[in-house]
């Protein structure tokens, strides 16, 4: 997957201020606001359900910000990606209250029709979903005809998209673009792709122009487009190669709160080159989760939820690596095999798509100790049951979210794309995690290919080491419950998320006001 924002280098950033004081520019939006009929946001996410889950979020947050305001969101996704964005609609109770608007997807040649997500496409063929999303010639022509069509008072876009700030130009319209990505990993990447070097011979990379304590990556975790960029290269100005000027947009949003990511977070506000940020997260708080301490109810809840009512409280480890990874069917094997050595009780989602079987009679063996899911997960509902005590997480950000607002500690096994620099924050930053892989367990690589093998015994290991009462889950428990607690805090009303939030619809309502030049 290509950068989500590349502007980063990139380090800082500040808001932009009125010659208002937030407070009388709010009072001024306030008297007027009677004038503004409604505020109608078009929002534009990138083809993977990890990006459209989000964008959905943050179409309801927006829609209830102000009560005062007529603010209509409008998600934009292809034919084949509507379901998702009903699907959340439902399960928040929103149907009807966001607009769907759909746009084609392009042919694009070895993808079959309909086939439109990062989530959908073998794992061979999902370059060509990134290869289509980010082709001007491809996707910017439905993707303008649908914006001009909606007309819209603002955008809010996904970064891949960088033509989005042409089109909101030429309307005239204030452009956000929002980050699926938490700020550290961004302002990583972002980094190593304006300023980062691997020398001849080197296998890991510094992050340049970070604060102490230095960060150093392995090449093969990096995602694949930064592994191609810094390797190949051949001595070009790093600084002009694939820049997407976010900095020149009305603002950035991030799905993250400040006190997740406070240093990184102050990066992006601190210097001059983005005009406003926007610490919205964590969107998914309290949406659907079942609360700390209860049960999913006896008759609605799904079969995996009444499962876990019958076991005591923090027995259950929960696996899921998210809805775009390929694990190999030698490693699906000895993770079924460690999970049962383990003696553990286990509840582990297997996309469908991986087509694996477990073993010969491990079903039989594990018996009513674990549950193997292979469809959609309630994971929010899952993490927040009082039976769950782990979490196994591939470091995707929505799922650390998910953790955090959980209160769960969790075991760290990245994947692909940014999920090995995000799980630096999970466990050196944040301190509510550790690495699953035992140091010399194997080699680590966004290519599941070169991954290592990591065997049964090994799961085992980690699984009963962490889940141990009085072990490094416990410890780390407490840290993720006290950050469960600010996050709730920055999410509910006047906390330093929902603060952001209404800002940001405040500030859109005034841009409209501007260009409408509506008399005070």
């Amino acid at each position: 997957m290509i950068l989500l924002y590349l502007e980063a280098g990139v380090s800082d950033a500040h808001h932009i201020h009125t010659k208002a004081s937030r407070s009388e520019l709010a009072a001024a939006v306030e008297m007027v606001a009677s004038r503004v009929k409604k505020l109608r946001v078009l929002l534009i996410p990138f083809f993977a359900t990890s990006h459209i889950e989000p964008y959905t979020e943050l179409a309801i947050r927006l829609a209830g910000a102000r009560p005062d305001y007529a603010v209509e969101p409008t998600i934009a996704v292809t034919p084949a990606n509507v379901p998702i964005v009903q699907s959340l609609l439902e399960r928040r109770g929103q149907q009807g209250c966001i607009k769907i608007a759909t746009y084609p997807f392009p042919a694009v040649e070895g993808l079959p029709a309909g086939v439109e997500n990062l989530g959908k496409v073998a794992a061979a063929d999902a370059w060509r979903i990134d290869a289509a999303a980010i082709s001007d010639a491809l996707m910017r022509p439905a993707q303008e005809a649908l914006v001009r069509a909606q007309s819209p008072d603002a955008m809010v876009a996904d970064p891949h998209f960088s033509w989005q700030a042409g089109i909101a130009a030429d309307l005239g319209v204030p452009l956000v673009s929002f980050s699926v990505v938490g700020a550290f990993s961004g302002l990583v990447m972002g980094n190593l792709m304006a300023y980062g070097a691997v020398e001849e011979g080197e296998d890991a990379v510094t992050v340049p122009r970070f604060p102490l304590p230095e960060i150093r990556i392995p090449v093969t975790e990096l995602p694949e487009f930064l592994r191609t960029h810094l390797l190949e290269r051949d001595g070009k100005d790093v600084d002009s190669i694939g820049k997407v000027s976010v900095g020149q947009n009305f603002g950035l949003a991030i799905n993250t709160a400040s006190h997740l990511e406070q240093q990184y977070c102050e990066m992006h506000t601190s210097g001059g080159q983005i005009k406003r940020a926007y610490f919205v997260g964590p969107l998914s708080l309290g949406a659907e989760a079942v609360a700390p301490g209860g049960g999913g109810g006896e008759t609605q809840a799904p079969p995996c939820i009444r499962w876990l009512d019958s076991k005591p409280d923090r027995s259950v480890v929960y696996l899921c690596f998210g809805s775009l990874t390929h694990v190999s069917d030698a490693q699906l094997d000895e993770l079924a095999l460690g999970l049962e050595a383990s003696g553990k009780a286990f509840l582990w989602v297997v996309r469908a798509a991986e087509q694996w079987r477990p073993p010969a009679g491990w079903a039989e063996r594990v018996q009513d100790r674990g549950m193997l899911l292979t469809a959609w997960a309630p994971q929010t509902a899952i993490l927040g049951h009082r039976a769950v005590g782990a979490f196994v997480t591939h470091c995707g950000w929505n799922s650390v979210l998910e953790a955090v607002a959980a209160g769960l500690p969790v075991l760290t096994w990245p994947m692909v794309f940014e999920q090995f620099i995000t799980e630096r924050l999970v466990t050196e930053v944040m301190g509510i995690g550790e690495r699953f892989w035992p140091e010399g367990a194997g080699r680590r690589s966004t290519r599941y290919e070169e991954h290592g093998l990591v065997p049964a015994e090994d799961v085992a290991r980690a699984v009963t080491t962490f889940m141990c009462p009085g072990g490094a889950g416990d410890a780390k428990r407490q840290r993720a419950m006290e950050l469960a607690a600010e996050s709730r805090a920055a999410m509910a009303e006047g906390g330093s998320s929902h603060r952001d939030l209404c800002r940001l619809v405040d500030d859109l309502v005034a841009a409209k006001l501007e260009r409408e030049q509506v008399p005070s």
